[in-house]
């Protein structure tokens, strides 16, 4: 009895541990271009030392080396503030769909972090301001309900040291970019950053550029951060029917080559399993008839605006050829790509800005999670509702 208890007592030890260094390892790879390199050395050698009692099978050996990645995980990867207060949120908006008759078991919630649907849904995005025109509104505590109606957040973002300027366009959190100083990264919304026509250097559109300096407490930038939709995905609807073309789907990534893995990304389902697709501007083509239809599809070819004030879709487009890295992506408008009987392929409603199938090629049919069907926050958003 004894040894079947230590049995699976040394099973959890070591599926504690594997999880552990899965986390540890995929932390480090996604920030180690903004760790101090000592903090990056010390993760690297808890990593190391787990990994060999993770071989070893040794209990007390795992559970040890298990605790010492733990904690310098803590120590390298402070929490932010209120970062438990958002966490939160997602669960606070799900009991109200609860109350609301939504069975929250039913439906997931999820965040639409870039701008590859706009202007169908929105990621997060911004618009410059100036300090002095911050409203009482824009305090705390006032600040945080006027974000929790509106998603809404004026934003200081002030340099925490001094330094030179290195702008990193890819960090680990979707949606901003990680203007790095004196070793501390500061996160500003991406559409605020470009480069240089001149030097290709990464810049903010404000002006800051890679190699500036600056001084502790110097405006990085500000401006109104607006928070990306949330919206709810069915997981149940594709249990009684099959996708159908111009659903809104959320999918896995794992598995699908260059894409960053164990995420999700939503996009809007342009064709099934079987087709042969290709891209003649502003319209996608299946088995050589040109798609019309349905719904969004069709103001997406027509190049039409979803509702009143909002910009226009502009058609559907080939990838750039440079950044294709699939071997059937569709760079042209002679490419084509045949989908198998378990393939479905994704494309952004912005044609111009969206990392899709055109690029990375068709999503396996295994990786579907269900279609996106309503916007439940902000509250004021125009896209609040129903989605198309």
């Amino acid at each position: 009895m004894n040894a079947l208890m230590t049995f699976f007592k040394n099973r959890k030890i070591r599926k504690q541990l594997k999880s552990l260094l899965h986390s540890a390892r995929t932390l480090r790879a996604s920030r180690e271009d903004i760790l101090k390199e000592g903090d990056l050395r010390e993760l690297t050698l808890c990593i190391d030392s787990a990994a060999a009692a993770y071989k070893s099978g040794d209990a007390e050996t795992m559970e040890r080396e298990g605790t010492k990645l733990d904690e310098c995980i803590s120590a390298v990867f402070p929490p932010e503030p209120y970062a438990a207060i958002r966490e939160n949120f997602d669960v606070l908006v799900v009991a109200i769909g609860v109350a609301m008759a939504f069975r929250a078991y039913f439906y997931q919630p999820f965040k639409i972090p870039t701008g590859s649907m706009q202007p169908t849904l929105y990621g997060i995005h911004s618009e410059p301001a100036i300090p002095e025109n911050r409203t009482l509104l824009d305090r705390q505590p006032l600040k945080f309900f006027k974000w929790l109606v509106t998603g809404d957040s004026f934003t200081v973002v002030k340099a925490k040291a001094a330094g030179t300027v290195k702008i990193s366009p890819h960090c680990d959190k979707p949606g901003y970019i990680a203007v790095v100083i004196g070793g501390v990264p500061h996160y500003i919304p991406s559409d605020v950053a470009g480069q240089n026509p001149n030097t290709f250097e990464h810049m903010l559109y404000n002006g800051l550029q890679d190699g500036d300096t600056v001084r502790k407490g110097d405006v990085l930038w500000c401006g109104i951060i607006h928070s990306g939709d949330f919206v709810f995905v069915n997981r149940w609807i594709w249990n009684f029917r099959h996708p159908r073309r111009g659903d809104v789907m959320v999918f896995l990534t794992t598995g699908i080559n260059n894409l960053t893995q164990g995420t999700h990304y939503i996009k809007r389902m342009m064709g099934l399993p079987g087709e042969t697709l290709q891209i003649k501007p502003p319209y996608l083509y299946a088995d050589g008839k040109r798609i019309d239809g349905p719904g969004r599809i069709t103001q997406i070819a027509m190049k039409q605006s979803p509702r009143e004030n909002a910009p226009a879709y502009a058609g559907f487009n080939p990838a750039p050829f440079s950044k294709r890295c699939h071997p059937q992506g569709l760079d042209s408008e002679d490419a084509t790509i045949t989908l198998t009987p378990t393939q479905f392929y994704a494309m952004g409603d912005n044609s111009f800005n969206s990392y899709d199938s055109r690029y990375w090629g068709p999503v396996p049919e295994e990786n579907l999670l269900g279609p996106a069907t309503f916007v439940y926050w902000p509250f004021t958003s125009p896209r609040a509702g129903f989605i198309h």
